[in-house]
């Protein structure tokens, strides 16, 4: 069985993690959606929150599961779930020499756990959690957000931040 697993913080989760998730259910038996928690890092959503959130929009895709993880290295909670592949996400340049980077030191720590990229279309490839969060506040946020996020996420977004505009 081909198990992979998709990490991140999903704080919120976007169309871009969507597309992620549309593929990985497409390309493995079993796709593991991992919310990762930090001690160090504020959330707009709390981790319920975000399960919920996940859960919904993983509803179509039978063969993905929402996890959670904390206090271990991404490579080794792949392990622990007994998953042979880790999907990552490639934005832009920036994303790449991270990414990179991470992939060797993946690999220093378990080289069995390969680690595959995607690269999104042009018209979400700069979606992410924090650019939705800068979004929200200023007159007229709602109709620009709710083009790139899940219509779920939107509608916690806007239960969450209708007073903050």
């Amino acid at each position: 069985m081909k198990k992979a697993v998709y990490a991140g913080s999903f704080d919120p989760p976007t169309n871009g993690h969507l597309w992620m998730i549309k593929q990985g259910a497409r390309l493995f038996d079993l796709l593991i959606v991992a919310i990762g928690v930090s001690p160090n890092k504020k959330y707009a959503f709390s981790l319920d929150a975000r399960v919920e959130m996940l859960r919904n929009i993983t509803k179509p895709y039978r063969n993905t599961s929402v996890e959670t993880f904390e206090n271990q290295f991404l490579v080794n909670y792949a392990k622990s779930v007994e998953a042979c592949y880790v999907l990552r996400g490639i934005r832009s340049e920036g994303d790449y020499e991270y990414e990179r980077a991470m992939r060797y030191i993946n690999s220093d720590l378990d080289p069995n756990i390969l680690t595959v990229f995607l690269i999104p279309p042009r018209e979400i490839a700069e979606i992410s959690s924090s650019f939705i969060k800068d979004l929200v506040g200023p007159r007229g946020w709602e109709k620009i957000v709710k083009k790139y996020v899940p219509r779920s996420v939107y509608e916690k977004l806007l239960k969450q931040f209708r007073n903050r505009s």
